[in-house]
């Protein structure tokens, strides 16, 4: 899925379409949003509602990876004939291990996507940008894109739907971790699941002679996925899907010192609406009954989100340690990196010594 430069292949250079490339690929410019609608959150972008929420069937709830939010709202727009498809990523049907992206014309197919996949998955080349009957859920990266290529064509595009992300991690962390649970890596799988049937749920692999592996949500994304996360995941400026029209979230109780709790429980979700046309479907999904919401402080989701918060107030200290080594970053505008960085100068120093430390390893 990594771009490539091909010997003996001519490069395209149509002025328009490099231009486009420039503005739109979030590995070289992010752009903050700012829908009419919207209020402005330093840490959760821009806000127009936000809610604490689960889906109303208990099946869905229990499958997804935190309230099933995300899986109903797919399921109700097929259902009332308001998108004809919903692009997203699902287990790959030939090896679970694999994550693919596919295009739901079936309400009853929806199920199949519901859950965390924490593996790379390219889910924009299946997308229309010109089409309004079609839904799209996918990381904040791609949804980056997505909404500038629709900004850039003066159209609305498809519902753009994306999730708090904090990065992507390597297929071989996968890999690896189905092997360290006793499944060999020449064993096929019946299934794999990163979260869900519970909240969070756990990491759960399944062979085809029955043999189930397991662990924690705790453990596997802290011990072997989360430290195997993409390089650009780790300058991020947007883990929180900004450029969408719904974003979900895990909406974790916290433990005494402030903490999300990772204690099985029933799913909670939190819904924002970012603009007016998200702000519509969601209350309408409310009010059919396919979700539930209760209005929220943003500031109550931010503190239970710290991975996000600290990523985006030290990131001016880790973008300015990569310059230092060399690396040139993607242009990231209007998120107010200087600001953060600024309410926490010994973590964001910190940030930068860190990063440059690693770049000039790296290079070695």
């Amino acid at each position: 899925m990594r771009p490539v430069t091909q010997d003996g292949h001519e490069s395209n250079t149509d002025t328009n379409l490099l231009r486009t490339f420039a503005e739109a690929c979030p590995g070289r410019r992010v752009d903050a949003q700012r829908p009419e609608t919207s209020t402005r959150h330093p840490i959760l972008g821009p806000i127009t509602s936000i809610w604490e929420a689960y889906a109303i069937d208990p099946e869905i709830r229990f499958k997804g990876s935190s309230g099933g939010t995300i899986t109903a709202l797919s399921t109700w727009l097929l259902e009332t004939d308001r998108v004809a498809q919903v692009h997203a990523a699902q287990p790959d049907n030939s090896d679970p291990r694999r994550t693919e992206a596919v295009r739901v014309t079936d309400s009853k197919d929806t199920l199949r996507t519901a859950g965390s996949r924490y593996a790379p998955v390219s889910v924009t080349p299946t997308v229309d940008i010109d089409s309004s009957t079609s839904a799209v859920v996918a990381k904040p990266c791609e949804i980056s894109a997505l909404r500038k290529l629709t900004q850039l064509r003066g159209t609305d595009g498809p519902i753009l739907l994306s999730f708090f992300c904090a990065g992507v991690p390597s297929q071989h962390a996968t890999d690896d971790l189905v092997e360290r649970l006793g499944i060999p890596s020449d064993q096929e799988l019946e299934s794999l699941r990163y979260r869900g049937h519970g909240w969070p749920g756990e990491f759960t692999a399944q062979d085809t002679e029955g043999k189930v592996a397991r662990t924690s949500y705790d453990v596997s994304w802290g011990s072997h996925l989360g430290p195997a996360i993409q390089s650009r995941c780790k300058i991020c400026p947007d883990g929180v899907g900004e450029s969408a029209d719904i974003t979900a979230g895990d909406y974790w109780r916290a433990d005494e010192r402030g903490y999300p709790d990772f204690a099985n429980a029933e799913g909670v979700s939190v819904l924002i609406a970012r603009t007016a046309r998200g702000e519509t479907l969601l209350r309408e999904a409310a009010a059919a009954g396919v979700i539930s919401i209760r209005s929220i402080d943003p500031d109550s989701v931010a503190a239970i989100q710290p991975s996000q918060s600290v990523r985006r107030r030290t990131l001016s200290g880790r973008l300015l340690g990569g310059r230092v080594a060399g690396h040139l970053p993607p242009r990231y505008r209007g998120f107010g990196l200087l600001g953060l960085s600024a309410r926490a100068p010994v973590k964001s120093a910190r940030a930068a010594v860190g990063t440059y430390i690693r770049a000039r390893r790296w290079q070695r």
